[in-house]
């Protein structure tokens, strides 16, 4: 079964109330299995516009992803960042195939 990977692009204003949410966030990841492949770290737009920060979760499948994502756990946490941030979030499948 493919893996599920959520892909966070954030660009963040107000920093205490981001990591309010972090710390919220970092719970519900524990709780679903959340793998961090990412988290700030450096980063270049090698094409279109950039973010600030960057974040590359990995789940078990792509459900799993999805679970976390809509978790009363995530959404709590989400309600910190919501308003003091833009970006987007996507949700993707993992390659569960051969390579070319």
């Amino acid at each position: 079964m493919p893996k599920g990977y959520i892909v966070a692009r954030v660009d963040v204003d107000d920093a205490d109330q981001y990591a309010v949410y972090a710390k919220g966030a970092l719970e519900a990841m524990r709780i679903h299995g959340a793998r961090i492949l990412a988290r700030g770290g450096r980063s270049e737009a090698l094409e279109g516009e950039a973010r600030k920060r960057n974040v590359i979760l990995e789940f078990e499948s792509y459900d799993k992803a999805k679970q976390y994502f809509h978790s009363p756990e995530y959404q709590k946490a989400r309600e910190f960042r919501a308003p003091v941030s833009t970006g987007e979030f996507v949700l993707v499948e993992g390659y569960d195939g051969e390579q070319p």
